[in-house]
């Protein structure tokens, strides 16, 4: 299902039953709440059957009602501030353990992201890490989380990694005047997506660099201008995305670099095991 759910509603309307136009409506004006709610909840306030409500999201395409829920939640993601992303969450969380609640959808989102993630897309990113002159890594907001996190990683198994570190689009660009076809550029990018990073991402297009997009969805704003896109899925949950699923795509693309440098990367844990001793980098404890 590759169409807005409310835009699928929108032309579908006509076919519906008067039940499903209940649902419709409902949903239409208040999409926000409906995100959250189980499919009996969004029967009972419009009258009709849960049952109904199953069928509803099958007439629109959906493999059930848990996945047009999931589109709803992906409207919300992108169009809602933080403070109507706390309101439309609040009845999520009633009267639920919300330890257990976070940790479910992050499970959830690393089993999608298992699925999704195209493992030649990912063989490609490492290519175009290896054979880039430079490698930069881009990521703001709450990317800015995972840029720093691929960055500290990639550094101790390659020499010519830069990490983008500016606020203002001015100084990114500075960062990245110089970014030609022989470097590779990683941007990473999760709703709501940041336009700096968007604008970052055209200008190195436009000189034509190897682009690795890391998002969440193949339209994207990014994943339009990247040579390979790594999916990894975000879940709301109320004003908190979550970072679970990207940072276990992170591992996965570092750990693939340092598997395919092989007896090379070994010496350069061998050199830095060396550094980190001499300097006392980490305390030693004893077990």
């Amino acid at each position: 299902m590759t169409a807005d759910v409310l835009t699928a509603i929108r032309r579908e309307m006509s076919g519906f039953s008067k039940g499903q136009k209940r649902i419709a409506n409902y949903i239409l004006e208040s999409y926000d709440k409906a995100a959250f709610m189980t499919a009996s909840k969004l029967g009972k306030i419009t009258n009709v059957s849960e049952s109904t409500v199953v069928r509803f999201a099958a007439e629109l395409g959906y493999s059930g009602y848990p996945a047009m829920q999931r589109a709803l939640q992906e409207i919300l993601r992108n169009r809602l501030t933080s403070v109507q992303r706390i309101e439309a969450a609040n009845g999520q969380f009633a009267n639920q353990d919300v330890v257990s609640m976070v940790m479910q959808s992050d499970i959830n989102m690393l089993r999608l992201t298992n699925d999704l993630l195209d493992r030649s897309a990912l063989n490609a990113a490492v290519d175009a890490i290896l054979t880039a002159k430079n490698v930069y890594i881009l990521g703001v907001r709450s990317s800015a989380a995972i840029a720093t996190f691929l960055d500290f990683y990639l550094r101790t198994v390659l020499p010519n990694i830069r990490l983008v570190t500016a606020t203002a689009t001015s100084e990114m660009l500075e960062q990245l005047m110089h970014i030609n076809e022989q470097d590779t550029l990683i941007a990473i990018s999760l709703p709501r997506y940041s336009s700096r990073t968007v604008k970052a991402v055209e200008f190195c297009r436009a000189s034509g660099s190897n682009i690795i997009a890391i998002t969440d969805n193949v339209q994207a704003p990014i994943a339009r201008l990247a040579n390979h896109t790594l999916l990894a899925k975000s879940e709301m949950v109320s004003f908190v995305d979550s970072l679970v699923a990207p940072l276990s795509v992170v591992n996965a693309l570092v750990i693939s670099v340092s598997r395919r440098l092989g007896n090379e990367f070994s010496q350069n844990m061998e050199n830095l095991e060396k550094i980190w001793a001499e300097y006392d980098v980490y305390e030693q404890v004893d077990v």
